[in-house]
């Protein structure tokens, strides 16, 4: 039987990994400043969290949400201290498609209406609801095309915003903390605060995706955090598991359950769960949020000493590099020549880093030389 071929893949066959390297059946190292999609947090086979995985593999591996779990709520709990969101409850789930699609239908049943407000550039997930607030056409089906009413409006505007929420039906606004997919950019700090002022005035859940941005890579545990706003529902996923398939929703105490509301097979399991709280007990035993702000701002330092990268944009370890031509040779000749892996985006071009929040000075420092022989060698510097 055939994979089904959907992705668009490197020549390359992963076989081992270690910390913030790879190795592929050739024993040729690589340098992962792209985590599978910013998913490995910790590093690759973290021996923490490899051992928390295996010693709840001994115990229990899996039941359903039909009987109680003790290491849910030590999950919970555990998440509170870092979150900073005592109040809220948790919902586990097994992705963040599936986190943002919960989260969705959440804001429609507490709220009574339908209608969605998403910004341009936006990527949310493929699943049907999560694919009806993501910027990007050519991902939906036909079917796709008969959903909920969409608005998309303007990162930043605060004018275009409040067009789309005169038209009443409103059920939540829904924003990355920082777009991924789409090319780094960021909500300000201002339209953050105007955002949630104004839904919590017009009774619209606000709903921040920090799928990617989440769990310590902005160096804060969330991006939202920067603003100091409080949203109604936040969604987790990518690095709350290290590999490990966990999605999640941080949820208002308003907004209240009722027995079959939700629901999930696989969310929440033992094993996600201690694949969960090894994450956090790494990111605080290893300072992980403090160790993102010293590389980013070391990396960054040193990019800007590059005179072809016109902006870099994101924070912390969520970065992304724009030129004024395409990237595809670049990240091809850093990975085959130079063996470092990165990312791209709906940009094409920009360069998306998005490495473990592991990753020490020492390691990164062969990135931005890499990538001034690269440029060099194809012909974009002329000095």
């Amino acid at each position: 039987m055939k994979l089904f071929d959907v992705y668009p893949r490197f020549e390359i066959e992963l076989e081992k990994a270690s910390g913030v390297y790879l190795w592929d059946k050739k024993n040729q190292k690589y340098l992962d400043l792209y985590g599978g999609h910013g998913v490995i947090s910790l590093g690759h086979t973290h021996l923490v969290y490899t051992a928390m995985l295996k010693q709840q593999m001994d115990k229990i591996g899996f039941y359903s949400n039909s009987a109680r779990l003790k290491i849910q709520e030590k999950f919970a709990n555990t998440l509170t201290v870092f979150s900073g969101y005592p109040d809220y409850s948790l919902f586990l789930c097994n992705s963040g498609a599936e986190a943002n699609e919960n989260a969705l239908k959440l804001a429609s049943f507490h709220t009574g209406k339908k209608r969605v407000i998403a910004f341009k550039n936006s990527f949310h997930g493929r699943t049907a609801a999560a694919l009806a607030v993501t910027d990007n056409p050519k991902l939906a089906a036909p079917l796709n095309q008969m959903h909920f009413p969409v608005d998309f409006v303007t990162l930043n505007n605060e004018n275009q915003l409040m067009e789309a929420i005169a038209k009443k039906d409103v059920a939540a606004v829904i924003v990355e903390g920082i777009q991924g997919v789409g090319g780094l950019d960021i909500p300000s700090a201002g339209f953050l605060q105007f955002m949630a002022k104004t839904c919590q005035e017009q009774h619209i859940l606000l709903i921040l995706d920090e799928i990617q941005s989440g769990y310590g890579r902005s160096g804060k545990f969330f991006a939202h955090q920067y603003a100091g706003i409080q949203p109604d529902i936040i969604t987790l996923a990518k690095g709350m598991g290290n590999g490990f398939p966990m999605g999640g929703m941080l949820i208002h105490p308003k907004i209240k359950p009722w027995p079959g509301m939700l629901g999930t097979t696989f969310g929440g399991n033992p094993l996600a769960c201690a694949a969960g709280l090894a994450v956090l007990q790494v990111i605080k035993q290893e300072a992980l949020m403090q160790n993102v702000m010293e590389v980013s701002g070391f990396l960054i330092k040193e990019l800007k000493k590059i005179p072809e990268i016109k902006r870099i944009k994101g924070k912390g370890l969520m970065l992304g590099i724009e030129f004024d031509f395409p990237v595809v040779d670049i990240r091809k000749k850093l990975l085959y020549d130079h063996h470092i892996f990165t990312g791209s985006s709906a940009n094409p071009n920009l360069l998306r880093i998005l490495p473990p929040l592991s990753i020490q000075k020492e390691q990164i420092r062969i990135f931005p030389a890499a990538l001034k022989k690269v440029l060099k060698n194809i012909g974009t510097i002329t000095s």
